[in-house]
Protein backbone atom coordinates (compact mmCIF):
# COMPACT_ATOMS: atom_id res chain seq x y z
CA UNK A 1 0.00 0.00 0.00
CA UNK A 2 1.43 3.37 -1.14
CA UNK A 3 -0.14 6.53 0.62
CA UNK A 4 -0.03 10.01 -1.04
CA UNK A 5 -0.10 13.11 0.49
CA UNK A 6 0.77 16.98 0.76
CA UNK A 7 -0.94 18.40 -1.93
CA UNK A 8 -3.09 21.70 -1.81
CA UNK A 9 -3.79 25.04 -3.12
CA UNK A 10 -0.87 27.07 -3.44
CA UNK A 11 0.12 30.11 -5.60
CA UNK A 12 2.34 30.55 -8.26
CA UNK A 13 5.61 30.18 -6.77
CA UNK A 14 5.20 28.49 -4.18
CA UNK A 15 6.43 25.47 -2.92
CA UNK A 16 4.63 22.23 -1.59
CA UNK A 17 6.22 19.17 -0.55
CA UNK A 18 4.95 15.59 -1.44
CA UNK A 19 5.38 12.30 0.76
CA UNK A 20 4.58 8.93 -0.26
CA UNK A 21 4.57 6.41 2.99
CA UNK A 22 4.00 2.83 2.31
CA UNK A 23 2.76 0.11 4.51
CA UNK A 24 2.18 -3.49 5.01
CA UNK A 25 5.63 -4.34 2.75
CA UNK A 26 9.12 -2.92 2.23
CA UNK A 27 9.65 -1.01 -1.15
CA UNK A 28 13.49 -0.27 -0.75
CA UNK A 29 13.92 -3.16 -3.03
CA UNK A 30 11.65 -1.00 -5.65
CA UNK A 31 12.46 1.75 -8.49
CA UNK A 32 10.36 4.41 -7.19
CA UNK A 33 8.44 7.13 -8.98
CA UNK A 34 6.05 10.42 -8.96
CA UNK A 35 3.32 10.67 -12.14
CA UNK A 36 0.67 13.73 -12.74
CA UNK A 37 -2.53 13.56 -14.58
CA UNK A 38 -3.95 16.85 -15.11
CA UNK A 39 -7.78 17.34 -16.30
CA UNK A 40 -8.37 15.66 -19.36
CA UNK A 41 -5.15 14.58 -20.06
CA UNK A 42 -3.14 11.30 -19.73
CA UNK A 43 -0.75 10.48 -16.81
CA UNK A 44 2.49 11.84 -17.25
CA UNK A 45 5.45 10.85 -15.53
CA UNK A 46 7.66 13.42 -13.23
CA UNK A 47 10.73 11.88 -11.41
CA UNK A 48 12.03 8.17 -10.72
CA UNK A 49 14.58 7.11 -8.18
CA UNK A 50 16.90 4.31 -8.06
CA UNK A 51 16.73 1.41 -5.01
CA UNK A 52 19.41 3.56 -3.49
CA UNK A 53 18.65 6.47 -4.29
CA UNK A 54 22.09 7.13 -6.00
CA UNK A 55 19.96 7.83 -9.76
CA UNK A 56 17.07 10.25 -10.34
CA UNK A 57 15.50 11.16 -13.64
CA UNK A 58 13.26 14.25 -13.96
CA UNK A 59 11.11 15.41 -17.16
CA UNK A 60 12.64 18.62 -18.26
CA UNK A 61 9.57 20.30 -17.52
CA UNK A 62 10.36 20.30 -13.85
CA UNK A 63 14.51 19.81 -13.56
CA UNK A 64 15.53 22.41 -11.18
CA UNK A 65 12.38 22.60 -9.47
CA UNK A 66 11.71 19.35 -8.40
CA UNK A 67 13.35 16.96 -6.50
CA UNK A 68 12.64 13.24 -5.50
CA UNK A 69 14.18 11.74 -2.82
CA UNK A 70 13.13 9.00 -0.72
CA UNK A 71 14.11 7.61 2.67
CA UNK A 72 14.05 3.53 2.83
CA UNK A 73 14.35 3.07 7.08
CA UNK A 74 11.09 5.13 6.56
CA UNK A 75 9.63 3.65 3.37
CA UNK A 76 9.02 6.77 2.30
CA UNK A 77 9.31 8.94 -0.76
CA UNK A 78 9.24 12.60 -1.31
CA UNK A 79 8.89 14.92 -3.77
CA UNK A 80 10.15 18.41 -3.27
CA UNK A 81 8.19 21.27 -5.42
CA UNK A 82 9.94 24.68 -5.81
CA UNK A 83 9.00 27.22 -8.01
CA UNK A 84 5.18 26.19 -8.69
CA UNK A 85 3.59 27.01 -12.08
CA UNK A 86 -0.02 26.85 -13.14
CA UNK A 87 0.71 24.27 -15.82
CA UNK A 88 1.82 22.04 -12.55
CA UNK A 89 -1.81 21.85 -11.32
CA UNK A 90 -2.60 18.30 -11.54
CA UNK A 91 -3.27 14.74 -9.41
CA UNK A 92 0.00 13.53 -8.02
CA UNK A 93 0.40 9.86 -7.92
CA UNK A 94 3.14 8.18 -6.57
CA UNK A 95 4.13 4.54 -7.51
CA UNK A 96 6.63 1.70 -7.18
CA UNK A 97 8.47 -0.52 -9.82
CA UNK A 98 9.87 -3.64 -9.60
CA UNK A 99 11.64 -3.06 -12.71
CA UNK A 100 15.36 -3.88 -12.77
CA UNK A 101 16.35 -1.89 -16.14
CA UNK A 102 17.01 1.95 -15.57
CA UNK A 103 14.14 4.43 -14.18
CA UNK A 104 11.22 3.56 -16.08
CA UNK A 105 8.91 6.23 -17.55
CA UNK A 106 6.19 4.28 -18.98
CA UNK A 107 3.23 3.78 -15.86
CA UNK A 108 2.88 -0.04 -17.11
CA UNK A 109 5.85 -0.79 -15.59
CA UNK A 110 4.72 0.39 -12.27
CA UNK A 111 2.36 -2.62 -10.46
CA UNK A 112 2.06 -0.43 -6.85
CA UNK A 113 0.54 3.25 -7.04
CA UNK A 114 -0.97 5.60 -4.19
CA UNK A 115 -4.23 6.98 -4.51
CA UNK A 116 -2.86 10.38 -5.73
CA UNK A 117 -2.97 13.56 -4.16
CA UNK A 118 -4.10 17.11 -5.49
CA UNK A 119 -1.75 19.79 -6.13
CA UNK A 120 -3.64 23.41 -7.55
CA UNK A 121 -1.66 26.17 -8.63
CA UNK A 122 -3.12 29.81 -9.10
CA UNK A 123 -1.98 32.30 -11.12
Amino acid sequence: QLQACGGGLVQAGDSLRLSCAASGRTFSGHVLGWFRQAPGKGRQFVAGISRTGDRKYNVDSVKGRFTISRDNAKNTEYLQMNSLEPEDTAVYYCAASGSYWGIPTSADEYAYWGQGTLVTVSS
